[in-house]
Parts: C-alpha cells; sequence; structure tokens
C-alpha cells in the first residue's frame, strides 16, 4: 500500500470525490489503490484499527456516504482483458463500461452494459445490472464466472459459483456488492452482438401522454430481444442542457433490439406513429455507439432520486406517472430473461417485476437540502403502490434513500436471511457496512 492519505492532504478531495456530488465521503482516510496488494493492506490496516470500510469506482451508485472510517479508491485498478476463446473479459474493480466495451468489440463481443458508460463495471454488476439488452440476456450480475475479493481477515480469494469452499460467498457477492468484501476483479461473460437496432425517439410535451401511454401497451407483447425504456424530462433552460431541449419537456423513448434490422422497424412503427419526433436517432448501430441510446450526463453532478418496482403497467398507473411534475419520470420495461432461472445462481432479487418506475431530480449542488424535492416523490410512489411489488432494485438506491428497511428490499425474505447469516460468517464485525448495508444476523 503506497499511501494512506489523511483529511488535511491536499489529495483528499480528489480521491474521495465520485460522480455523484450531492453528498461526498468524509472518511478518515483515504487509501487510492492501484493493486489488489494495496486492497489487502488497506483491509489489514483497517481491521486493526477498528475502522470500517467504503469502497468506491466511478460513485455512481453512492449509498449513505461516509462520515469516518477508511475509503479504498479503485479507480486505478482499471485494466480490461478480453478472452475471445472463452468468450469473457477479466475486468479490475475500477475499469469503465466504455473500456470493457471496446476492448469486447475487437472481438464481435458485447458486455451486458448499461445506460452510462463511466459506471464502473464491477460495482455495477455486483449490485445486479440493469443492461441495454437485459431483456434476452437476464442481469449483468447473471454473467460472473469467478470473482477475485479481500475478505474481512484480508485474505485475497478466488471465488467461483461451482466452489464447494466458497459458493455461498459468489451467490452473496453477486447481488451483496460490497456487504463481503472488496472485489479487486471479475471474470464475466460477453454475448455475441456486434450491432443492434437501437436509437431513442423523442417526442414534445404536448405528446408526452399519449408516447407513454402507447409504449406501456407496445410493452405488453413484445419478443424478448427488445428492451426498451422511456422517459419524460423537463430540460432546465440552461447551459449544461442540449441547446435543441433547453427549457422543453419531451418525452423519449429508449430503444436496443438484438434481432434484425427488418423486424426492429415493424416493432417500432407503432411508437413513430405517435407523432413528430423532435429527433430520432433508431437504427442500426454497432454496440460501441450504445452510449448514444439514453445520452446521460458525463459531467458529475448532484442528483436525488427514488423508484418503484411494479408488476404491471396498466392505464391507471400511467396516469399517476403522468402526474409527477417537476423531475425525470423513467420507466424500464423489465421481464424476459430477466425472470428466468439462472446458470449461476445469486442473490439478485425482484426478478418477478414487470417495470421499474425511476423519478430523478437532478442538477442538484453538493449539499443540498433534499426536504422540499422529497413529497413529489413520495406523492409519486405512494400513487403507484397499487401496481408495486414492494421490491427495489439495489443499484438505484442513492443516498439518504439507501437505508437498511430499503436495501433489504432488493431481496426476496428467505435470501436476505441468508445473506445476514452468511454476512455473520464472512464479516462478523460489519467492517463493510459504509454501503448498501446488510448487518449480520445475530447469534442464537
Amino acid at each position: 500500500m503506497k499511501s494512506i492519505i489523511h483529511r488535511n492532504s491536499q489529495l483528499y478531495d480528489t480521491e474521495r470525490a465520485g460522480f455523484q456530488r450531492l453528498a461526498l465521503h468524509e472518511p478518515d482516510l483515504v487509501v487510492p489503490a492501484a493493486s489488489p496488494e494495496d486492497v489487502r493492506e488497506a483491509v489489514a490496516h483497517a481491521a486493526a484499527a477498528g475502522l470500517p470500510v467504503a469502497v468506491q469506482a466511478a460513485g455512481h451508485g453512492l449509498p449513505v456516504p461516509a462520515t469516518e472510517g477508511l475509503l479504498i479508491n479503485t479507480n486505478r485498478l482499471s485494466s480490461v482483458t478480453v478472452d475471445p476463446v472463452t468468450a469473457t473479459a477479466r475486468i479490475e474493480a475500477g475499469a469503465r463500461w466504455h473500456q470493457v466495451i471496446a476492448e469486447a468489440a475487437r472481438h464481435g463481443l458485447a458486455p451486458l452494459s448499461g445506460s452510462s458508460p463511466g459506471v464502473g463495471a464491477v460495482p455495477y454488476t455486483l449490485g445486479g445490472g440493469l443492461s441495454l439488452m437485459a431483456r434476452p440476456y437476464g442481469y449483468a450480475a447473471d454473467q460472473v464466472r469467478a470473482i477475485d475479493v479481500v475478505t474481512a481477515d484480508a485474505e485475497p480469494r478466488h471465488v467461483t459459483p461451482g466452489d464447494d469452499l466458497h459458493g455461498d460467498l459468489y451467490w452473496a457477492l453477486v447481488g451483496g456488492r460490497s456487504n463481503f468484501g472488496v472485489v479487486t476483479a471479475l471474470e464475466i461473460g460477453l454475448v455475441p452482438v456486434e450491432r443492434i437496432y437501437g436509437g431513442a425517439l423523442y417526442f414534445d410535451a404536448g405528446h408526452a401522454g399519449e408516447a407513454l401511454r402507447t409504449w406501456a401497451a407496445w410493452t405488453a407483447s413484445l419478443p424478448d430481444e427488445m428492451t426498451s425504456s422511456i422517459a419524460i424530462i423537463p430540460f432546465p433552460d440552461a447551459p449544461q442542457a442540449p441547446e435543441r431541449f433547453r427549457g422543453r419537456t419531451v418525452a423519449t423513448v429508449r430503444i436496443a433490439f438484438t434481432g434484425g434490422a427488418e423486424e426492429g422497424e415493424d416493432l417500432v412503427r407503432p411508437l413513430r406513429a405517435i407523432g413528430p419526433r423532435l429527433v430520432d436517432t433508431v437504427g442500426v448501430m454497432p454496440y460501441t455507439a450504445s452510449a448514444s441510446i439514453h445520452d446521460d450526463p458525463t459531467e458529475p453532478a448532484g442528483y436525488y432520486a427514488t423508484h418503484s418496482v411494479l408488476r404491471e403497467l396498466p392505464p391507471a398507473a400511467v396516469d399517476a406517472l403522468l402526474d409527477v411534475t417537476g423531475c425525470v419520470v423513467e420507466v424500464r420495461h423489465l421481464g424476459g430473461a430477466l425472470s428466468k432461472p439462472q446458470s449461476y445462481p445469486n442473490s439478485v432479487g425482484n426478478r418477478d417485476a414487470g417495470y421499474s418506475a425511476s423519478l430523478l431530480s437532478p442538477g442538484l449542488a453538493p449539499g443540498t437540502d433534499t426536504t422540499a424535492l422529497r413529497p413529489a416523490h413520495d406523492r409519486a410512489r405512494d400513487a403507484l403502490a397499487p401496481w408495486s411489488t414492494g421490491g427495489r432494485l439495489l443499484n438505484f438506491l442513492y443516498g439518504e434513500n439507501a437505508t437498511p428497511e430499503e436495501v433489504r428490499r432488493a431481496y426476496e425474505p428467505a435470501d436476505y436471511r441468508r445473506l445476514a447469516e452468511l454476512k455473520a460468517e464472512w464479516d462478523p464485525r460489519n467492517m463493510f457496512r459504509l454501503n448498501h448495508n446488510i448487518p449480520p444476523a445475530p447469534h442464537p
């Protein structure tokens, strides 16, 4: 371990900062890990000093910020190697999806990456990972073949799903994120995709209601090869907003289809019939261009978010979403392979869901008091309650909403009990608690 950065260091702010800027980690110490050995030494130091541990790669999905302890910054662990024979990639803890996409594409392959190429691939995957190709291929977590992890005893371990000694640890890590150790690398499966039929359709505010109603009905009979979402976005009249959308509210339908272009054209025709498009980028594209589908912001920012997991999306639920004002509304179509049995069982929950509905208040300055934002988010979740499963998606739990009760909702009840028991086995002191925490089960 080359260095430990203290609060009074000039490097402290740089090393603790991630993409989410509403609140930042404020640990006592930061370790900028450049190797698995740095991680091992950091965990050993924390264990000896009785310090809790947080882990951060890109920092998009920041849970409750650390106000103490030791933060391991994995940003420098960014190696990506692809084995085209086995169609797998080995990705280190700080690698971003754009790196994995580029390396995989050289061999005609693609990872189950999400909408933003700057997201850390390892924490995204260990939290489930709802990819652009989720319906044909399932969660990114379902592609994990092996894990290199440093556990609370500062021991490095190589964990696989068929491992008689560590099989339970594999199951817990894939879905439990950093609760059971600091992952230094994953081996993941890649899929044989070079090109997709994808893009986005943008409609003016006057067509937002029709767009959401049409999209909701359209999703009822889609093949699994079609993954899509819709967002209603009130763009600010500000320089950070795309110039063509500044000061406007737009509805955008995002498409990623792994079937043929001709079939894709037929499937998208009802959406194009909604009305004139402000922009229509849907067509055949290399997977390396898939970031353009959602066109997510690339600059660090503060945001407050909540979400609901829904069984279905009937017209009354659509009306409830259309009543939301003042924030971004995004609905994702789930199902397909997300709900099917996995080759490598893991702890990712809520697989029976049909949709997720998220509310996002973006563009917040660091330290913004979110009190005034909460009522609108709470009203929307209450309005969607009749169709909610009561579940949550772990990667969508940010900041103050990553409470123990909300984290519990990300898992099936029996799985959560098993996770708590495994936590008691692998991390009985709950050293890895500055995260989406699963406390260890009490001793019987």
